[in-house]
């Protein structure tokens, strides 16, 4: 398995497929998953000639189980240290969820200023912050953030296998017909991180404001999320995240879930597809 160690000894487990001559596509996965999450997207852009990259976060996945830098700071120095070992120039950044926070800070403070990076992709992701407070109303309240702590502490195996089977990918909505395949893979790659990194990227992912990384952001981005997402509500997430970019497209997909890039990559990969190529 192919690893980069970070500056304050984290391995960083990466995959690296394709032409190194191809243009490069960096994915960021969500919490509390791996880069496993993005094999669908993977394959499909390894076929259209693209060279693909995804990483486990630091705490998740194959990666180092670090008893600190669970936090957004991290996540974006790790995802550069990656970039760096690869020499990644002119890439593609997709950021899901939690990644979503992640490749913009990343974008924001290492690659744009290093020009290494030609567009982003924003899906259904947490930027510009989560949580609720005076300057965010319309945010999440802090009490549900601990209540997913509480859950996660006492018993993270049937917490997780509780998300996935419901409102991640809106499992819980009437009709819906779940996929116990997409269930179980869901929290193997959950199951797989340690519990600490888990319990505290609730705070990262939540807690994070990401105004500032939005505002100094100058490539092409694409905006997108499914307005049943019941995991980060997308007027307080991709409605703001493009009020903020300066050079953004928004896609809204009617009654997508969270987990659209699974239960809809069919619509999503060529959609991101096209937008890439522009």
């Amino acid at each position: 398995m192919a690893f980069v160690t970070t500056d304050d000894g984290t391995e960083i487990y990466y995959k690296d497929w394709g032409s190194r001559d191809a243009q490069p596509i960096m994915f960021h996965h969500g919490w509390p998953l791996s880069a496993d999450d993005w094999d669908t997207q993977m394959l499909y852009f390894l076929s259209k000639g693209y060279r693909v990259i995804a990483s486990d976060r630091r705490g998740h996945g194959r990666s180092s189980q670090t008893a600190t830098g669970n936090d957004m700071d991290h996540y974006a120095s790790d995802a550069s240290a990656v970039v760096e070992h690869l020499d990644l120039r002119n890439a593609v950044h997709i950021g899901h969820s939690t990644g979503g926070g992640q490749a913009a800070r990343y974008v924001a403070q290492y690659g744009e200023p290093q020009g290494r990076v030609a567009k982003l992709i924003l899906v259904s992701s947490v930027p510009p912050l989560m949580v609720q407070t005076d300057a965010n109303p319309e945010g999440t309240p802090l009490s549900v953030f601990d209540g997913f702590r509480e859950a996660l502490a006492a018993n993270r195996g049937e917490f997780y296998q509780a998300v996935a089977s419901g409102p991640f990918y809106s499992y819980n909505r009437p009709g819906a017909k779940p996929s116990q395949p997409i269930i179980d893979n869901w929290w193997r790659q959950g199951m797989m991180g340690s519990a600490l990194a888990g319990y505290e990227g609730i705070k990262a992912f939540s807690e994070t404001d990401q105004t500032a990384d939005l505002k100094a952001i100058t490539v092409p981005v694409l905006v997108t999320q499914g307005d049943d997402d019941q995991i980060v509500p997308y007027k307080d997430a991709s409605l703001k995240q493009h009020e903020l970019l300066s050079n953004s497209t928004l896609k809204i997909y009617e009654g997508f879930p969270h987990g659209m890039l699974t239960t809809h990559a069919e619509v999503l990969n060529p959609d991101l597809l096209a937008f890439i190529q522009q």
